[in-house]
C-alpha cells in the first residue's frame, strides 16, 4: 500500500459485529448483527473508504496528481474523496448533478473547504458521464489526472469490500446492504462463501438496472443474490414520517445512529420482512452499516 495511504488508515477505528437485542426480531427466531463499519473514520466512513481504499492506492501509484468523480449535491462518496484526497495530497475536482444552488447544501459545504474544486454539469450531460468507467476514459483528461466513477464503481472497489466481508468472525447465512451504483453488493457479493445469501436494498427508484450494473463488475457469475427494489420510499433522498420514525425508535433502542437515505432504508426493510416472515426461522442476518452519516443532516429525526 502507498505509504500515505497507510498513514491515513493507521488513524481508522475497528468496525465490530453488534448484535441486535430486540423482542421484535427474537419473536420470529432470526439473528439480526450490524457490522458496524460507519465507526471506521468520522468522515471516511463505511463502503465509501472501502471502495477508495484501492482505487486511491492504484492513483497514487500510477502518479495522479488529480483526482476526478461525479456525484449529487450529497453525494457521500464525493464528501469521502473530498477529504481523502485532502489527507494524501491530491487534488480533487466534483462534477455535481443539477444547477448550483443558491447555497451549498451541507456535503458540498464540507467539500469545497476540504479543497474540492465544484463544477455543476446538467442532468443530461451527468447521464453521459456514466458511460466512462475507466480511470482513463474521461474525455479531455489532461496528464496525472484520474477518472473515478459515480460511487467508486469500479473493480478495484470489490478488493475493498472483500476485506469487509473477510472480517466478519460469526458464521452467516444472509448478507445485507443497501445499494446506490451496485459496487457495495458487487464486492460483497464476489466474497461471501458459497453457502451465503446476499441481499441487496435499492435506495433510489426504477433501480432494475442495477442487476445489469452489478453483473458487469463480477469477476464470476453467481446466483445466490437479489435486489429488493420495494423499499425506496419514493427514491433516492426520499422519506416519510413512518421512516423517520422507525429510525428514531432504532437509534434510541440500539445506540445505533442510521442515516435515512440508505442504512435506515435497508433497516426497516429488514424489520419489515422479519415481520412477514421472509426468512426462515434460525437464520443468521448480518446488515452492513455503510456509514454516510453525514448525509442525515437536513432529515429530522
Amino acid at each position: 500500500m502507498h505509504p500515505e495511504l497507510y498513514k491515513l488508515e493507521l488513524t481508522f477505528k475497528p468496525s465490530i459485529l453488534t448484535k441486535i437485542n430486540d423482542p421484535l426480531i427474537d419473536r420470529y427466531q432470526i439473528e439480526l448483527w450490524v457490522k458496524r463499519d460507519d465507526l471506521l473514520h468520522p468522515i471516511i466512513s463505511g463502503n465509501k473508504w472501502r471502495k477508495l481504499k484501492f482505487i486511491l492506492d492504484h492513483a497514487l501509484y500510477s502518479g495522479a496528481d488529480t483526482v476526478i468523480s461525479m456525484g449529487s449535491a450529497y453525494s457521500n462518496h464525493l464528501h469521502a474523496l473530498a477529504y481523502a484526497g485532502k489527507a494524501l495530497g491530491l487534488k480533487t475536482i466534483g462534477l455535481i448533478r443539477g444547477e448550483q444552488p443558491p447555497t451549498l447544501t451541507p456535503t458540498l459545504s464540507d467539500i469545497q473547504s476540504w479543497g474540492m474544486e465544484l463544477k455543476f454539469i446538467s442532468r443530461f450531460d451527468y447521464r453521459l458521464l456514466r458511460q466512462y468507467k475507466g480511470c482513463h476514459d474521461l474525455p479531455g483528461l489532461k496528464p496525472h489526472q484520474y477518472w473515478l466513477p459515480e460511487g467508486g464503481a469500479q473493480t478495484l472497489a470489490l478488493k475493498g469490500i472483500a476485506e469487509l466481508v473477510n472480517e466478519i468472525n460469526v458464521a452467516y447465512d444472509i448478507i445485507c446492504a443497501p445499494c446506490g451504483t451496485g459496487a457495495t453488493l458487487a464486492g460483497i457479493i464476489d466474497a461471501v462463501p458459497d453457502r451465503v445469501s446476499v441481499l441487496g436494498f435499492a435506495a433510489l427508484k426504477n433501480a432494475g438496472f442495477l442487476q445489469a450494473d452489478i453483473e458487469s463488475l463480477l469477476p464470476q457469475s453467481r446466483t445466490d443474490w437479489q435486489i429488493n427494489l420495494d423499499y425506496h420510499f419514493g427514491g433516492f433522498a426520499k422519506t416519510n414520517a413512518e421512516l423517520m420514525a422507525f429510525i428514531a425508535d432504532f437509534e434510541f433502542k440500539t445506540g445505533i445512529p442510521l442515516e435515512p437515505l440508505y442504512t435506515g432504508k435497508m433497516m426497516y426493510a429488514l424489520y419489515d420482512l422479519i415481520a412477514k416472515q421472509f426468512f426462515k426461522p434460525g437464520r443468521r442476518i448480518v446488515a452492513v452499516h455503510t456509514g454516510g452519516l453525514q448525509g442525515k443532516r437536513g432529515f429530522s429525526v
